[in-house]
């Protein structure tokens, strides 16, 4: 067992396309690079993390309810499901370790105004938006307490 502690990244739809989906909007990293930056940067900071990410809402679902189970902080980017899921605000109102809640553009300043509305956000300790990839690094380092 690792002397590290666990943290989840999780991610939404769509983000598996990181690099290629409108690199303008979120940048040129690949979804595997961000992976390898998360897990480096988390092991930098002593955090073993893991990250992951579905196109399938309740899958989403059954890792926040295991983070809840297992009191085990999150960094969550649900991406679309961000703006509009009730079944993600249920169950990031459950979680008992602190969610940081991760957006590679700023939402707010985006264009279309069902973007402008967060159900992550009120059960969120911080969120980061607007920084790129970077945002994962920030999420994990206010995580780690720095």
């Amino acid at each position: 067992m690792s002397d590290l502690r666990r943290v989840l990244v999780l991610n939404g739809p769509n983000l598996a396309r990181l690099g290629r989906r409108q690199p303008e909007i979120y940048g040129y990293t690949s979804y595997d690079e961000l992976v390898d930056l998360c897990v480096g940067w988390g092991r930098d900071l002593g955090l073993e993390v893991e990250v992951r990410q579905t196109n399938h809402e309740g899958d989403l679902l059954d890792w926040l309810n295991a983070a809840a189970d297992e009191e085990t902080p999150v960094v969550l980017n649900a991406a679309a499901w961000t703006h509009y899921s009730y079944a993600i605000y249920d169950a990031c109102a459950q979680l008992v370790a602190p969610l940081v809640e991760v957006h590679l553009s700023d939402p707010e300043q985006r264009p279309e105004v069902f973007r402008h509305t967060s159900v992550v956000t009120p059960h969120a300790a911080a969120v980061v938006a607007g920084y790129g990839i970077d945002g994962y690094r920030m999420a994990l380092e206010h995580l780690a307490g720095r």
